[in-house]
């Protein structure tokens, strides 16, 4: 069963329809509420909502940003396969042209993730929510 964001944010998915919840166990989301939701602040637009692997995860520490290992000092629990993640519109991309993008979540990724990746692209990786 699909949960949406607040509602008061208005926040929309790539489809248009009201932002769905990405993941909640690890807490995700820039503001750490649940959903890939951003605003002026989040500078890496942490906009798209993945179902992570380790092939990704292996990816993404090869370009330096280990997100399989934990951080405490910033709340963060590392990842696992199968975790749900709000991930960086931009890292998502350079994961889709080296050919080991994650799967994505539609209705859960924040429209804003448009502004740097195609919705035919997207769509070639969508899973149900």
């Amino acid at each position: 069963m699909i949960q949406f964001a607040n509602q008061k944010t208005e926040a929309k998915n790539v489809l248009g329809g009201p932002l769905a919840v990405c993941g909640t166990d690890p807490m995700t989301g820039y503001f750490r509420d649940g959903c890939c939701n951003t605003d002026a602040t989040d500078a890496g637009s942490h906009t798209v909502c993945v179902k992570v692997t380790s092939e990704f995860l292996e990816f993404s520490a090869s370009r330096g940003n280990d997100l399989s290992t934990p951080n405490p000092m910033y709340g963060f629990p590392g990842l696992k396969p199968g975790d749900r993640w709000c991930l960086c519109a931009a890292r998502w991309l350079e994961a889709f042209e080296a050919g080991v993008a994650p799967s994505v979540v539609l209705e859960a990724t924040h429209e804003k993730a448009l502004e740097i990746i195609d919705l035919e692209d997207l769509q070639q990786y969508a899973i149900a929510g």
